[in-house]
């Protein structure tokens, strides 16, 4: 009988120790990428939407021509995207801004560097500047990270194409109960809202519309097996220890 119950709690054990384990193809990032053509790499562009706040300079070598077409030059220069956004160009519902001078702006279909070449051709082509040059920027852009990874929550940025390891990097990267080959990202274009779920163990997901991030992008990063298995039967890997190391004590005794 003693005999039985030793290979009952040697099983037991078996099942803890390998089931909280969690193997290397799991946990690897791009395993693939040697194989992938690096040239494939997409690169997908931000179509200015409603709600967008855009910080816009125009410069010219006659600064004091271009004083017009600038908001207050103060807060222009500090980088708080708070101070930003309140002195920003907010786009409105019908795709437009209301640009100093040139009047109202359509910025349907438009990035912003398409933005930039608009408003440097018409104030060019219409006479008010010679060879100015006009940056636009977007400054209240967000991402929404949840799920496993390190530090969950809604990032700001203003970087043009941030990509979805920049932003993972941001939320101190996957935790190690994170499924690294399902990470979801929902997106939403004018008003259609769409998903995908990526896997992040293979380079393939570098050919994704997805693998840059777009302005509220909203990335779930699911549990993997082992977690999902411990949240329900031992809570976490160290009860998991702590149940194989009372099993190991209880096989000693019994012998």
């Amino acid at each position: 009988m003693k005999l039985l119950n030793k290979f009952k709690l040697l099983f037991l054990l078996g099942i803890i120790t390998f089931g909280s384990c969690v193997s290397k193809k799991q946990l690897l990032y791009m395993q693939d990428l040697n194989s992938i053509d690096i040239s494939e790499v997409v690169s997908s562009n931000y179509y200015l939407q409603e709600n967008d706040v855009l910080k816009i300079d125009v410069y010219t070598r006659e600064m004091k021509a271009s004083i017009p077409y600038n908001k207050n030059n103060e807060i222009n220069s500090v980088n708080s995207i708070e101070l930003l956004s309140l002195n920003g160009y907010l786009v409105t519902k019908n795709k437009t801004i209301n640009f100093p001078v040139l009047g109202e702006i359509s910025v349907l279909d438009k990035t912003t560097k398409d933005l930039e070449n608009h408003l440097k051709q018409r104030l060019v082509t219409e006479g008010y500047l010679l060879n100015p040059n006009v940056t636009v920027r977007l400054v209240n852009a967000k991402v929404t990270i949840l799920g496993e990874v390190n530090r969950p929550g809604t990032y700001t940025f203003t970087q043009k194409n941030m990509s979805l390891l920049q932003i993972l990097g941001l939320a101190g990267d996957l935790t190690i109960d994170g499924n690294r080959q399902d990470v979801v990202v929902i997106r939403e274009i004018d008003g259609k809202r769409l998903s995908t779920n990526l896997d992040l163990t293979s380079a393939r997901f570098l050919t994704s519309t997805y693998q840059n991030i777009q302005p509220n992008d909203v990335i779930i990063v699911n549990p993997n097996s082992k977690r999902v298995k411990s949240a329900g039967l031992i809570g976490n890997i160290s009860n998991a220890f702590s149940i194989a190391s009372l099993l190991l004590s209880t096989l000693l005794l019994i012998r």
